[in-house]
């Protein structure tokens, strides 16, 4: 990776082409949910007739520097938010994550051919490092719902999600139609708020850097006290080189679309701590 680091992209923009990965095509129905937009809990009647199975996503952890650092700034964003009588619900520093792809909720017998199809996608990745900077908001800093820490990207970032999209979209999940644009989510807002005044002291705040050497299938659990994500699988860069191909399987993700309890993974802190307390 070369030393020049670019700033990441706009929240809007041309996304990533995905290059070719050979894995087998087989046709499922794709259950279709997105990671950075909320929806409403299921009904009591479809949460009964849904399979077995877990809400899961593709992404990596931020280091714990720039955990430590994205979290003493959103401290300091809350107290400015309360003061502007505004009403943030702020993620906690363990889930401070890097999404590559959402999947949803998929059936358990299908986990290992995601883990194949992802095997697939990072075999030759080399190490990549990225930086965490900058605080804006989706879909702009004058109405937020989401408020973020971008990501900067000399290309590889993108390269690498790409190859996860192509590989998973190539075992069923439906390819996603937005931009891939990097960044770690910092908090959430039921309504649309200008937050301009308030991310000002960080707009421009470099918080640290990510060394990336695998990737991770994780487990998104909702409870009482927020978000919990638990890691499926860790598919280590060297280990998707010397790991022996397998058979991927037909897979059925038997969720119709927008099966999940909600669409809101990053929400939640801890009971009793963080900016939300």
């Amino acid at each position: 990776m070369t030393d020049e680091i670019k700033p990441a992209a706009a929240a809007t923009g041309t996304p990533a082409i995905a290059p070719s990965v050979e894995v087998p095509k087989p046709v499922v129905e794709a259950a279709k949910a997105e990671v950075d937009e909320p929806s409403p809990p299921p009904s009591a009647e479809r949460v009964a007739l849904r399979p077995e199975g877990k809400r899961l996503f593709v992404g990596v952890r931020v280091s714990t520097g720039t955990a430590n650092a994205l979290a003493k700034a959103a401290e300091m964003l809350a107290r400015r938010a309360r003061e502007g009588g505004l009403d943030i619900k702020w993620v906690p520093p363990v889930n401070y994550h890097l999404t590559f792809k959402f999947l949803g909720w998929t059936r358990i017998e299908t986990i290992g051919a995601i883990e194949d199809a992802l095997e697939h996608a990072i075999r030759g990745t080399p190490r990549i490092t990225f930086r965490t900077s900058r605080v804006g908001g989706f879909p702009s800093i004058d109405k937020t719902t989401v408020l973020w820490a971008g990501v900067e990207d000399s290309g590889e970032i993108a390269k690498l999600a790409a190859r996860i999209e192509g590989a998973l979209t190539g075992i069923g999940y439906e390819p996603e139609t937005r931009a891939f644009h990097p960044h770690v989510t910092l908090a959430r807002m039921r309504e649309t708020r200008l937050l301009k005044e308030v991310v000002l002291p960080v707009t421009e705040q470099m918080f640290g850097d990510t060394r990336i050497e695998a990737v991770t299938l994780f487990e998104s659990e909702t409870n009482s006290s927020g978000s919990v994500y638990r890691e499926i699988s860790r598919i280590d860069f060297k280990q998707a080189e010397t790991t022996a191909e397998r058979q991927t399987r037909a897979v059925d993700l038997g969720a119709p679309t927008q099966t999940s309890e909600s669409d809101d993974t990053d929400d939640g802190w801890p009971r009793g701590q963080g900016p939300n307390h």
